[in-house]
């Protein structure tokens, strides 16, 4: 083998070998976690997804502050599975955590709520998982299964009638939600909505009546990307802080 030969040789490996170490050939992604503290052992209300109290509750509080997995905003309420790699701590099912916040540190790809981070344990270990600080994991991306279907909250920062504010919560399936629209039926066109933070999508002066908003959405899994509209879900009379069911299951 001559000198070029083995140096492409070479690189083959190392490439190789830096795959094998990030994606497993189940479908597993390896990275790291740590955990943050609360006074409940929740999430926290201020993650910056927006999810307000629904952030700190949803999924029995087992959820996940991310990084890369945050895409902008456009990952907040994916689900995924989790599974620790300390086989003397960890179980071997792992657990489900809810992404609602963004976050970075030790390298990790999650900074987990104390209540989720304990859950990656074997009965009775989850003090000594909690005194390691940072795990090594793998995780990978799965439907989010709820007893709820879609539904908008209209944001606590809303202010009808000038001002509103969105939020989808219950989203279930592996679908992200990139980008909505809601519908000015007096000039017939459909109007965009920003994107001021995390799953927030808000806009001023919005048109009056019963909303038709709708949202796009992209699967990661099949690279489909579509708009899916609901007809009602934001009565004319909305409320800051309430959510409206939509009668609509993501899958």
């Amino acid at each position: 083998m001559d000198s070029i030969s083995k140096l492409v040789f070479s690189k083959l490996i190392v490439v190789l070998i830096v795959a094998s170490l990030c994606d497993a050939d189940d479908g597993y992604i390896y990275s790291r976690a740590t955990y943050y503290g609360s006074p409940d052992c929740l999430g926290t209300p201020r993650g910056a997804c927006g999810f307000e109290e629904y952030g700190r509750t949803v999924n029995n509080g087992l959820v996940a502050g991310a990084s890369r997995l945050f895409k902008n905003g456009s990952g907040c309420g994916a689900c995924y599975q989790v599974r620790c790699k300390i086989p003397a701590q960890c179980s071997e099912e792992g657990t489900t955590v809810v992404v609602t916040d963004f976050g970075i540190g030790h390298n990790t790809d999650f900074i987990m709520s104390i209540r989720a981070y304990a859950s990656l344990a074997s009965p009775n270990m989850a003090p000594a998982l909690i005194a390691y600080g940072v795990v090594d994991i793998e995780y990978r991306r799965i439907p989010c299964r709820y007893n709820y279907k879609l539904m908008i909250k209209v944001h606590e920062h809303s202010y009808y009638p000038s001002y509103l504010a969105i939020i989808a919560i219950y989203q279930g399936g592996t679908y992200d939600i990139i980008a909505a629209q809601v519908w000015q039926e007096d000039c017939k066109q459909w109007r965009w909505m920003r994107r001021p933070y995390g799953a927030v999508w808000d806009i001023e002066n919005p048109p009056q009546g019963a909303l038709l908003i709708r949202f796009q959405v992209s699967n990661e899994f099949t690279g489909e990307v579509k708009w899916i509209q609901i007809a009602g879900a934001v009565p004319s009379d909305w409320k800051a802080g309430v959510a409206y069911e939509t009668g609509l299951q993501l899958e």
